[in-house]
């Protein structure tokens, strides 16, 4: 199976699963290395409490499915930004441009940039090891 044909059906399972727990999921894109997703995060849970549910379940979908060769599970780590109600169409349209972004742009670029952009502070630790590591040695698609 082709990564876009992979990516597109972890991504209707990413929505159906939310919709299902009650968290509103406008857009998600799959990545090769990574996913963004525009949610409204229900009051009942904490950020951590969707990402748990998320990550466990469709790790849980993809080996079921066999979506890739071998054992599949995210990393350990997830990045999370809020989001005014006057940027929700401008950050869709971004998720949504996914595919061509990706073409001029490496995640950790784009990670990079960010970070520099919105003066936070880069943290060495694993990130880039993990980051590198995830883009080197994710499993191929079936």
């Amino acid at each position: 199976m082709l990564f876009n044909e992979a990516g597109a059906r972890v991504s209707s399972f990413l929505t159906e699963y939310a919709e299902a727990n009650g968290i509103y999921m406008k857009i998600n894109y799959v990545n090769p290395e990574h996913v963004h997703a525009l949610i409204d995060l229900p009051t009942r849970y904490s950020i951590e409490d969707v990402f748990k549910l998320l990550k466990g379940a469709s790790s849980h979908w993809i080996n079921e499915n066999e979506l890739l060769h071998g054992k599949f599970g995210w990393s350990r780590g997830y990045g999370v930004f809020s989001v005014s109600p006057s940027n929700v169409a401008q950050v869709a349209k971004y998720i949504a441009t996914q595919a061509d972004h990706h073409r001029r742009h490496s995640f950790l670029e784009e990670y990079q940039s960010f970070i520099q952009r919105y003066g936070m502070k880069w943290r060495e630790e694993e990130t880039v090891e993990t980051v590198s590591q995830s883009s080197a040695s994710a499993g191929s698609p079936r």
